[in-house]
């Protein structure tokens, strides 16, 4: 346990900075699956709607540095060669 005033403050910072982290990557995670469904269950419509969502999802946590920017063009690639692949 820090015993300096600063020291102790970044751990509170921290602390609630990896919770935020988390929580970006749990949403994150949960678009995708929800993508990756619709499209096992070959339902294009759904797929669709949540294409759109999961894509912008990955785009937002580029934005908050929870993804590499490479990471999720290659993502978001293979998104759209999936919902491609449902036509």
């Amino acid at each position: 346990m820090p015993n300096i005033k600063s020291a102790k403050k970044r751990v509170k910072v921290t602390t609630a900075k990896t919770l935020r982290n988390k929580m970006y990557k749990s949403s994150l995670k949960t678009a995708i699956r929800k993508f990756k469904t619709a499209v096992a269950a070959g339902d294009k419509s759904a797929a669709a709607a949540s294409y759109t969502d999961a894509v912008s999802m990955v785009d937002k946590a580029v934005t908050k540095g929870i993804l590499h920017a490479n990471n999720a063009a290659r993502k978001k690639s293979s998104f759209t060669a999936m919902l491609n692949s449902l036509s």
